[in-house]
């Protein structure tokens, strides 16, 4: 096909954190990749994101780099501006003038989601738009508090044309304060637990070139070819944030879609930028919510119950270790577990009533 027909579009949501996101856009703009497009999606910023993305992609906002940064390379110098930009609301991004992106074609997309519908909504809103157009080959979900090498996109891709369209694919991902330590090296998935875990956290990073079967990527960064997102749909936004990755590799895998980790595709994550650390309420309320409420639909009724199983014996001894230290997150998880057992018996009265 003519090299410029298919193209990855790469999704950045945006949430509170435009200047995680014109670092990682000056990273992406170094690749030695070039067939892609990028859309971001500001999920109802309240601090004027979208004005400093705009104002960073006319050459005016320079990159804000907290002190000592040993990452630095990866995004400086800045890449010659000005760069062409187009501004959506969500209903105008779906419905948009193709003549406008053909005057534009290297145009960054901005596409102002008008409510913080949480993670999955945010994604989605992306998917939508890349999914209407034509020379979309496959998507790249990128977490924005994140940078990459210059080759990180070349050597994902390379990946899947070797392997193929109907699969997931995962990079390394190191910590952007610990740039040679590795924070997810491919995922895990104990069905009989209803878990996840991160292979090779903590360890060193260790050239390889490896491509190795897994059963969970992080979405922090995946890329989905076109026709898994036909096979699989959209990420269920009932989650809001965490899990929802989970979620969606569970389905994918159970479809006969194979996840592949290519541990020489490199990312540095500025782990816990966008949500703040896991051990606040907000965030913990959230992360055991839907970790039961995924339990709750893993199909092989043995394997469900092992894992509610799981997580409600473990419950009683996490409630009284955050009583101890942090009461907030001891309350949090008990409304958790309240709240999932109560969507999850909702959803089953809709499912009879049908």
């Amino acid at each position: 096909y003519m090299h410029d027909e298919k193209k990855l579009y790469i999704i950045l949501l945006n949430y509170n954190g435009w200047q995680d996101t014109i670092e990682c856009l000056e990273s992406i703009l170094k690749s030695n990749y070039k067939d892609y497009k990028i859309i971001i999606v500001d999920n109802n910023s309240t601090d004027n994101s979208v004005e400093h993305i705009i104002s960073w992609a006319r050459g005016d906002q320079e990159v804000i780099y907290k002190k000592n940064t040993q990452l630095k390379e990866l995004s400086y110098p800045p890449v010659k501006k000005p760069l062409n930009y187009i501004v959506y609301q969500y209903e105008e991004a779906l419905s948009c003038d193709a003549s406008k992106e053909k005057k534009n074609k290297n145009a960054l997309i901005i596409i102002k989601s008008g409510v913080n519908g949480g993670f999955a909504f945010g994604n989605n809103v992306g998917i939508r738009y890349a999914m209407t157009k034509n020379d979309c080959d496959s998507i790249l979900l990128l977490n924005n508090d994140t940078v990459i090498n210059y080759n990180t996109l070349q050597n994902i891709v390379d990946a899947k044309t070797q392997y193929g369209d109907n699969a997931l694919y995962g990079g390394r991902i190191l910590y952007y304060d610990k740039p040679d330590t590795i924070w997810y090296d491919g995922g895990h998935f104990n069905e009989w637990l209803g878990k996840s875990y991160h292979i090779g956290e903590n360890r060193k990073n260790d050239f390889s070139s490896e491509v190795r079967r897994v059963n969970f990527i992080t979405f922090c960064y995946i890329l989905i070819p076109k026709n898994v997102l036909h096979k699989i749909g959209l990420i269920d936004e009932r989650y809001f944030m965490y899990v929802e990755d989970l979620d969606y590799c569970y389905k994918a895998w159970k479809a006969g879609v194979t996840l592949y980790h290519v541990c020489n595709s490199l990312v540095w994550h500025k782990v816990g930028a966008s949500s703040g650390s896991k051990t606040n309420p907000f965030s913990s309320y959230y992360n055991y919510r839907n970790s039961l409420l995924f339990r709750f639909k893993i199909i092989d009724k043995v394997k469900r119950y092992t894992a509610v199983c799981y997580n409600l014996l473990r419950m009683p001894f996490l409630v009284i270790k955050w009583l101890m230290l942090k009461p907030g997150i001891a309350a949090a998880l008990l409304k958790a577990t309240r709240d999932a057992i109560k969507m999850y018996m909702n959803e089953k009265s809709v499912q009879s009533k049908n």
